[in-house]
């Protein structure tokens, strides 16, 4: 990795950074969210109180390069909570430099420091190029998720 990449917790500032870049990790995902929901997940992931939710973005001097998000959540097969790595990103450019494994890092090393050594995400499985780093720093599962049916 670029020795000019500097992983920092996402602040108050970076409103507009941090939405243009969550803005394109939900267009790959075929997913559009209204403004409410924008406003209210920037606020919990720039609130240094709210510990439920971290996160974090990659920069390269003032360009924003990536990010990651993770919700710390109780488990019912643990007494320790367990971390849920729910977003990363990374602007094309930035990717194989690695930018999404330093982010998944810096999950891993705030779960430690919590006493949340379980550390858990999805992709879809046709996703290759995550899933080639994926499956070198993480243990792949053959869980399949399902999702209720809401009309």
């Amino acid at each position: 990795m670029n020795n000019n990449i500097k992983i920092r917790p996402i602040r108050a500032g970076d409103r507009m950074a941090w939405e243009t870049l969550w803005r394109d990790y939900l267009k790959f995902y075929d997913t559009e969210l209204p403004g409410e929901i924008y406003d209210a997940t920037f606020t919990r992931y720039s609130d240094p109180e709210f510990l439920q939710m971290c996160g974090w973005m990659a920069w390269d001097d003032e360009t924003p390069l990536g990010l990651v998000h993770s919700i710390a959540h109780q488990h019912g097969w643990r007494i320790e909570d367990v971390t849920y790595l729910q977003d990363l990103f990374t602007v094309p450019a930035a990717r194989g430099k690695g930018v999404a494994r330093a982010l998944i890092e810096t999950v891993y090393e705030d779960a430690d420091a919590s006493g949340r050594a379980n550390v858990y995400w999805l992709t879809q499985t046709g996703n290759d190029a995550a899933r080639r780093l994926y499956d070198r720093i993480a243990k792949p599962t053959d869980f399949m998720v399902y999702r209720r049916n809401v009309n």
